[in-house]
C-alpha cells in the first residue's frame, strides 16, 4: 500500500578503525530497500551512522595518540565519505557522540531505572573489550596459545567492578512470548531459531555500566558510571526519529522501526537486548531485524588483524559503481555467507549486465535510431507474443516486492532477469532486422514491444543500479515523473514519435590480463 511509512537502518558502525566491504553490504542492501521502497510510493527515513564509545574506541585512541573525540570525528568521516562513494540515499547520519543521541539515552536510561529495571551491583567476569560485550564461562574456548576467547573469536579478560545491572532474567517469557506472536521479527529462519533457543535457555541480568573508562555517555545521576556501550547505541534508532519526545511527528509517524539490518554477529543484542530494553521503557520493540551473512574473502571473515580486507572503494574503482551495487546483491544469496572473487565478478559484469541487459537495450535501440529516424516508432496492433512480454515486464514487480520484503534480493533480481532472458529471445524470434526488408510496419511495432519492455526494466532496476538505470531512460526519453513503479503500466508507456539520442553502451565488457583469452 502506498504512501507509507517505512523507517529501515544499518547498523550504526563502529569507528575503531576504517570501512571495508561488510560495511559497503549492509548499508548497500538498506540502500536498495530505500529506493525500492520510494519508488513504490512510500514515505521513506533511511538511516545510517557510527558508533563512537566504548573502551575499544578509547584504546583506538590511544594508540593513535589522539583524544577520543578527534579519533572519532576523523573516523566517523570515513563513513560519510563511504555513502557518497556508494551513492546510499540516506535520509540521516547518526553519531552517538551528538548532543541529541546523549539527551536521548540518558532520557531512556531513566525510563527504564524509573521503572525499577536497573539496579546497582558489581560485576565479575568475562568481557571482550574488541566486542564490547560479557559472556558466560559456558561459551567460551580456548585459542592455540590457550587463551580464552569468546564465540567471535576476540580474547577476553576477567572484568570486576561496581555495575548498574538490567534484569534481563525477567524478559525471558515476554521474549518469547513477543517471538511467537510475530513470527516474522527475527530473519532469516535459522537466526530465528538461534535466538530463540538462546533466550529459552535462560537469561542472566546484564550489567549496563563500567567504571574501568570513561569515553561513554555518563550515567544520569550517577557519571562515575559510563552506559554499556551497547544500550547506548542501540537507542540511535530512536534518537533519530525524535525520542525522548515520542509525541513528536517524527516518531509517531516511524517508531516502531520496520527494519534494522545487521550482520549476524550482533543479532543478539537486536534481537534479545534491544526488545528487552525497550519493553521496560513500555516502548514499542522493531517490527524486524535481520540478520544477513558475512562476505568471506579465501574462505575467512575479512578483518584488519588477518590483513584481508576489502574496501568498497577497492572495487568501485576497478569495475564500476553500479556493476558492484548488483554483484554484491545478486552473486550471493543475503543472510547467507558467500564468497567474493574477481572471477565471478566479472562473469556477472559481461553475462549478466554486458551480454543480456546491455545488449538489449544497445541493439534495439541502436536499431531505432537507425530504421525508424532515432524516434520511438509507431506500433500496430499488439500480437499475443507482444502483449505477453509486456505484461511479464509489469507483473514482475509484485514477485520482486515480495521477495525484497523477506530481503531476498538475489531471488528478486533472478525474476528480473528472466523477462531480461525472454526479451532477449523476443528480440531472436522476431528477427526485427528481416522484418525490416519483408514488414516494416511490423518491425515498428517489435521495436516498440521493445523499448517499453527495456523501460519497464530499467525502472525495476533503478535501486540496485540508480546510475545505469537513468542512463537507460535517458536514452529511451522518458521524463523524471514517469520513473516511479507506478508508471510500469503507463499507456503509452514510450511516446511514439519522441526523439531518442545515439545510443551508448550503458554496461561496457570488462576484459584484463585476468580474464582476457
Amino acid at each position: 500500500m502506498a504512501d507509507q511509512p517505512y523507517y529501515l537502518t544499518t547498523p550504526i558502525y563502529y569507528v575503531n578503525d576504517k570501512p571495508h566491504i561488510g560495511h559497503a553490504y549492509t548499508t548497500l542492501a538498506c540502500d536498495v530497500l530505500a529506493r525500492f521502497h520510494r519508488l513504490d510510493g512510500d514515505d521513506v527515513h533511511f538511516l545510517t551512522g557510527t558508533d563512537e564509545h566504548g573502551q575499544k574506541v578509547e584504546k583506538s585512541a590511544q594508540a593513535a595518540g589522539v583524544d577520543p573525540q578527534a579519533f572519532t570525528d576523523q573516523v566517523s568521516q570515513n563513513f560519510r565519505r563511504l555513502a557518497e562513494d556508494m551513492n546510499y540515499s540516506n535520509d540521516d547520519f547518526i553519531r552517538t557522540t551528538e548532543p541529541r543521541h546523549i539527551e536521548a539515552t540518558q532520557a531512556l536510561w531513566r525510563k527504564i531505572r524509573d521503572n525499577g529495571h536497573i539496579y546497582l551491583g558489581h560485576y565479575e567476569g568475562w568481557y571482550a573489550v574488541r566486542d564490547e560485550a560479557f559472556y558466560a564461562e559456558s561459551e567460551l574456548t580456548k585459542d592455540d596459545n590457550g587463551n580464552k576467547v569468546a564465540p567471535s573469536g576476540a580474547e577476553v579478560e576477567w572484568v570486576k567492578e561496581p555495575s548498574y545491572f538490567f534484569d534481563l532474567s525477567k524478559w525471558q517469557q515476554p521474549l518469547l512470548d513477543y517471538y511467537d506472536a510475530n513470527p516474522d521479527f527475527i530473519g532469516p529462519d535459522t537466526r530465528r531459531n538461534e535466538v530463540v533457543s538462546f533466550v529459552a535457555g535462560g537469561l542472566d541480568d546484564l550489567s549496563v555500566s563500567r567504571t574501568s573508562f570513561k569515553w561513554g555517555i555518563p550515567v544520569p545521576d550517577d557519571p562515575e558510571h559510563i552506559m554499556y556501550v551497547w544500550l547506548d547505541a542501540l537507542n540511535n534508532y530512536q534518537t533519530a526519529v525524535g525520542y525522548p519526545d515520542t509525541e513528536s511527528s517524527l516518531y509517531s509517524k516511524y517508531w516502531p522501526a520496520d527494519l534494522h539490518m545487521v550482520g549476524k554477529d550482533i543479532l543478539r543484542f537486536h534481537a534479545v537486548y534491544w526488545p528487552a530494553f525497550l519493553m521496560a521503557a513500555d516502548l514499542a520493540p522493531p517490527k524486524r531485524v535481520y540478520a544477513h551473512g558475512w562476505l568471506l574473502n579465501r574462505g575467512e571473515k575479512m578483518s584488519k588483524s588477518l590483513g584481508n580486507v576489502v574496501t568498497a572503494g577497492d572495487l568501485v574503482d576497478r569495475y564500476g559503481l553500479d556493476p558492484v551495487r548488483y554483484y554484491l546483491l545478486r552473486e550471493v544469496p543475503f543472510g547467507q555467507d558467500g564468497y567474493i572473487s574477481h572471477e565471478t565478478m566479472v562473469g556477472r559484469i559481461n553475462s549478466d549486465l554486458a551480454n543480456d541487459l546491455g545488449n538489449l537495450a544497445q541493439r534495439v535501440l541502436s536499431m531505432i535510431v537507425k530504421n525508424c529516424d532515432a524516434k520511438v516508432p509507431q506500433p500496430q496492433a499488439l500480437t499475443a507474443d507482444d502483449t505477453t512480454i509486456i505484461a511479464a515486464a509489469t507483473d514482475v514487480l509484485a514477485a520482486v516486492r515480495g521477495e525484497f520484503e523477506r530481503q531476498a534480493f538475489h531471488r528478486g533480481l533472478e525474476a528480473i532477469w528472466k523477462i531480461v532472458g525472454d526479451a532477449n529471445r523476443y528480440v531472436d524470434a522476431q528477427a526485427p532486422w528481416e522484418l525490416r526488408k519483408t514488414d516494416p510496419e511490423r518491425m515498428a511495432t517489435v521495436l516498440f514491444v521493445l523499448a517499453d519492455v527495456i523501460r519497464r526494466l530499467a525502472i525495476l532496476v533503478q535501486p540496485i543500479m540508480p546510475d545505469a538505470a537513468s542512463a537507460m531512460l535517458d536514452q529511451l526519453a522518458i521524463a523524471e515523473d514517469d520513473r516511479t513503479f507506478a508508471a510500469l503500466g503507463a499507456d503509452p508507456a514510450v511516446v511514439p514519435g519522441a526523439e531518442l539520442p545515439k545510443p551508448s553502451p550503458v554496461f561496457p565488457r570488462y576484459v584484463d590480463d585476468e580474464t582476457a583469452a
